[in-house]
């Protein structure tokens, strides 16, 4: 495990996922919202749809995009943004969108209801995960064509999206799985408790749909933002560590246009 102690200045040299080191978080939140909105500019220019998976977490990137795209009066009719994943109840069901914890009720509060009507994408290309017909998102996804770029970030085990670790299968295996519910491991409740629930782990969902790894890494190009302490330690296993299962992120190693950004706090040494 070398790779914990390459320092700030070397990260990314040599590595298996390209690693562009970066000041504060801002600037992470930029790259993500830049690559965004010229990726829609160009597409938009060729008469072509284009296809996002969007996350919540990071989420800096959407106030820019937004101001970009009112101020710019670039058009959204035809994108569709693919959200990754979404917290459930103990039943299955979709967490109330009014809860705090809710990405539909964070994509509507802070993207969808802040872009002037006039340029924003009809509802039915808001797509969310369906916990009751999952493979929905992966039919469309196909239907589309592909999708142009997954943006995200990295779990504390390494996960995209809610595609936890799942080290008894191989990295093959792992790779093959699409769009699906499944229960939330103790290292992911307890990293999103620390920010979303003031460490009440407790008061965590246990539940999630997430879309497939199968889907981000069929993705034409994956742009991850890491900005958090430990992210210092997750974004070295990233770009240098073996592929595995046991660290989903690892497989981005093998895609052809796939980077991650990070913040200097993220680049920092991790001991």
């Amino acid at each position: 495990m070398d790779y914990f102690k390459i320092p700030a200045s070397e990260l990314g040299k040599g590595a298996k996922i390209p690693v562009y080191p970066l000041g504060d978080s801002g600037e992470v939140f930029y790259e993500l919202a830049l690559e965004m909105v010229n990726t829609i500019k160009a597409h938009n220019a060729a008469g072509e749809k284009t296809v996002f998976i969007c996350p919540v977490g990071p989420v800096g990137q959407y106030p820019i995009f937004v101001r970009l795209v009112n101020r710019e009066r670039i058009s959204l009719r035809n994108c569709w943004f693919i959200n990754m994943d979404e917290y459930l109840n103990d039943d299955g069901t979709y967490i109330d969108i009014d809860s705090p914890l809710s990405f539909r009720g964070f994509m509507r509060r802070t993207v969808y209801t802040k872009i002037d009507p006039e340029l924003l994408m009809p509802e039915e290309q808001r797509v969310f995960p369906d916990p009751a017909d999952p493979g929905r998102v992966d039919r469309l996804i196909e239907e589309l064509g592909g999708v142009d770029v997954a943006f995200g970030g990295i779990g504390i085990n390494g996960h995209l999206a809610f595609n936890e670790a799942q080290p008894e299968l191989t990295a093959e295996e792992f790779a093959a799985l699409g769009t699906r519910t499944l229960w939330l491991t103790p290292e992911t409740k307890t990293a999103n408790a620390i920010g979303d629930r003031g460490g009440a782990i407790i008061a965590m969902p246990n539940r999630a749909v997430t879309i497939g790894i199968k889907q981000i890494l069929g993705a034409r190009k994956v742009r991850l933002g890491v900005f958090r302490d430990w992210h210092r330690g997750v974004v070295r296993q990233a770009a240098y560590g073996e592929v595995s299962a046991a660290f989903p992120v690892t497989l981005l190693q093998k895609h052809p246009d796939a980077a991650i950004y990070a913040n200097s706090t993220a680049s920092a040494l991790p001991f």
